[in-house]
């Protein structure tokens, strides 16, 4: 498996097709696995290297030979936990390591897809000291209590407050029910800064608008 110039990551992995399913740098994505090509997946990624790479499906574009078109921007990640359910499943947690963007599709390998990946544009997310964000705490907060109360979610806000600016905000990209390509345009805000803006963007909008079912995280 080829490494890329960032550190000791590759640049050749296998990749998870998931839509509404959103991975970002230092976050953590708990996954249940059930179907036989991604167990697959898990199984040869515990043996080599223990990454996957999280991508969602671009429904805006045809469909390969492979299956779904996808974004070119996705998120590779550490399988940082493992667990065997009795009847087969995999419990697994994928932690956010680094954005990457798509060079090209592979041979698929055992009925799951891999790429070859540049992590160089990207360099930036390997910083293990999360970056402060620039964001407006008491405006990030008034929108979100605004966007759950539209949506009649429960909050444990005592949890909510004592979370760092950048924890914050990571969680909340990810845990949020935004549709896929709202999912995407978090993924590729350039900076944690950006990603602090286009989030607050996100939930005030979310607040207003009228809630249609949007789509909940499952895994094959």
């Amino acid at each position: 498996m080829s490494q890329s110039g960032t550190g000791k990551l590759p640049t050749e992995f296998p990749v998870f097709p998931l839509s509404g399913a959103l991975l970002l740098p230092q976050g953590k994505l708990p996954l249940n696995i059930f179907e036989p090509r991604y167990r697959a997946m898990v199984e040869d990624a515990l043996a080599a290297g223990r990454v996957i790479g999280m991508v969602q499906p671009d429904e805006s574009r045809p469909g390969t030979p492979s299956g779904p078109a996808l974004y070119r921007v996705g998120c590779l990640g550490r399988l940082s936990s493992f667990s065997e359910t009795e009847d087969g499943r995999y419990l697994i947690t994928l932690t956010g390591l680094a954005r990457f963007a798509i060079s090209v599709e592979l041979e698929m390998q055992r009925g799951y897809r891999r790429v070859r990946a540049d992590l160089a544009r990207f360099r930036d997310d390997l910083d293990a000291k999360p970056v402060a964000a620039a964001v407006d705490r008491d405006a990030l907060t008034e929108a979100l209590r605004s966007y759950f109360n539209a949506r009649g979610f429960d909050a444990n806000w005592n949890a909510i407050n004592e979370l760092p600016d950048h924890a914050l905000i990571v969680t909340l990209a990810m845990v949020c029910p935004f549709d896929p390509v709202e999912k995407q345009a978090l993924l590729e805000a350039p900076k944690t800064t950006d990603l602090a803006s286009t989030l607050l963007t996100l939930l005030q909008m979310g607040a207003h608008a009228p809630d249609t079912g949007r789509q909940g995280r499952h895994a094959s």
